[in-house]
């Protein structure tokens, strides 16, 4: 929650809630770049004038929706990291989820695809919130490893980086299209996730 939602009345916050409601609505049915904040006035019956109490612009419009979006998705990701499943399938599970996400959230619905590319460009706040969530799910999931004894001593915050710096491939929208009609994308998540694994085996440190 913003410092600004914090302020708000539960009436103030309620009317945001629905505004975003609606344009994510409008993003799905005419597009992202195609909706203005005049059609979300009219949607809600309300003047543009009015959308600018609770927005300061679309961009923060944006931002709301993405941000919920991946919300839902770190949510996922957290219950893997924190699932009682050994850490060697929490990672596995992990991978697996990331790429069936990206696939799910950005191009099933297709037209939601050109605001997550802009955000991911644009480096809006909320995606720099989602890239720390799932690297500290990582994490969390190498230092139950570590403490376990199934995991190597490696330092666990530098490990989980180098762990989410493997997934592009198959979770950055814009690669995720380049690649998807070369590459078998499922099977390459399943590939990377053994290759980081027998990276952390407490033998393969030692080697």
């Amino acid at each position: 929650m913003s410092e600004t939602d914090v302020k708000l009345s539960p009436a103030a916050l309620a009317t945001r809630a629905a505004i975003v409601d609606t344009a994510e609505r409008l993003f799905r049915t005419m597009g992202y770049q195609k909706t203005a904040v005049a059609d979300i006035a009219r949607a809600m019956k309300m003047s543009p004038a009015n959308i600018y109490r609770f927005f300061s612009s679309k961009s923060a419009i944006n931002e709301a929706i993405c941000g919920r979006i991946l919300e839902g998705l770190d949510a996922a990701v957290w219950a893997v990291a924190r699932g009682q499943e050994s850490p060697a399938d929490r990672i596995r599970a992990l991978f697996r989820l990331l790429q069936e996400q990206t696939i799910a959230l950005f191009f099933q619905e297709r037209r939601m695809h050109d605001m997550v590319a802009a955000a991911l460009e644009e480096h809006w706040a909320v995606i720099d919130a989602h890239i720390l969530a799932i690297e500290n799910a990582f994490q969390h999931i190498i230092e139950d490893g570590q403490a376990q004894g199934v995991f190597a001593a490696l330092d666990p915050e530098l490990t989980s980086k180098l762990l989410h710096c493997t997934c592009p491939l198959f979770t950055h929208p814009a690669l995720v299209e380049q690649c998807s009609q070369t590459e078998d994308l499922p099977q390459l998540s399943r590939a990377m996730a053994e290759f980081c694994l027998r990276a952390l085996r407490p033998d393969a440190a030692a080697a």
